[in-house]
């Protein structure tokens, strides 16, 4: 694979872990909201779908993101009566956002940016190489 090309597979899957981390962020900042309002959903867990791709520029296949879809999961429920947002029984619908679960997503998605970060760095370490060859 050219140097040129490596580099350009590890920007894209560097953008496709930049775009997980973010909504992964976006889930863990709600993960204690509920809704405004009786009877309206709280907030819905969100998942980023790869697809794969190819660099019109370079011909490689690499990775984008196809779309941010909700969580289907059912939400919830907590006993709060006094809560606003309590159906008739004094039960809330909470997100259904495990934390647990989204630090675990947070960490592989770090891991496989590290990874993309490594590649760079390789094949900028052999395009260096290369270059003191040819001095």
């Amino acid at each position: 694979m050219e140097l040129g090309k490596a580099f350009t597979l590890s920007t894209l899957g560097l953008k496709a872990q930049d775009a997980r981390m973010k909504v992964i962020a976006e889930n863990l900042a709600n993960a204690n909201t509920v809704s405004g309002s009786d009877g309206a959903d709280p907030y819905r867990r969100k998942i980023v779908a790869f697809k794969q791709m190819v660099d019109e520029d370079s011909g490689i296949k690499g990775v984008a993101v196809s779309g941010i879809l909700g969580d289907k999961s059912d939400f919830p429920t907590k006993y709060d009566p006094g809560n606003p947002s309590a159906n008739s029984e004094g039960f809330v619908r909470t997100p259904n956002v495990n934390p647990l679960i989204e630090v675990m997503d947070m960490r592989d998605a770090q891991r496989s940016y590290e990874a993309n970060l490594t590649m760079m760095e390789a094949s900028k370490a052999m395009l260096q190489k290369t270059i003191d060859l040819l001095k």
